[in-house]
């Protein structure tokens, strides 16, 4: 099942968590590191990435994603016989899919690996509240 994922590329991560998680959202630490805060609401979730490490990716800026339970494998057979190409990527929290909609829009689908997500928080710097 595919599940809401905008991901908010910000100048400040922390204070980006401090506002998302004042609106009521809830911070998912098993989820994240120093880049990348995970927030759960009662419908889907919202990343925030830190826009500095993104590959371009200007504070502000949103982008569509989603999370999936099922492997990419699925998504990407799925993908493939409706006719879109996409790219798999290997990512430090587990691996994605980026996929252009028929607007020109890259869209993100994250197959998240819970031991690379905590294999990278046990190396980071500072502590995540």
């Amino acid at each position: 099942m595919l599940t809401v994922l905008p991901i908010r590329y910000v100048a400040d991560v922390a204070a980006s968590r401090r506002f998302y998680t004042g609106l009521g959202l809830s911070l998912r630490p098993d989820l994240s590191v120093d880049v990348w805060v995970h927030l759960s609401a009662g419908a889907g979730a919202v990343g925030i990435h830190d826009a500095a490490v993104s590959q371009g990716r200007p504070p502000g800026t949103t982008e569509l994603g989603f999370t999936t339970d099922e492997p990419l494998e699925a998504v990407a057979d799925r993908l493939n016989d409706a006719g879109y190409a996409y790219e798999l990527v290997d990512e430090n929290f587990g691996r994605s899919i980026r996929v252009t909609d028929p607007d020109g829009v890259i869209v993100q689908i994250q197959e998240i690996d819970q031991d690379t997500v905590r294999r990278s928080a046990e190396g980071r710097s500072e502590p995540r509240p």
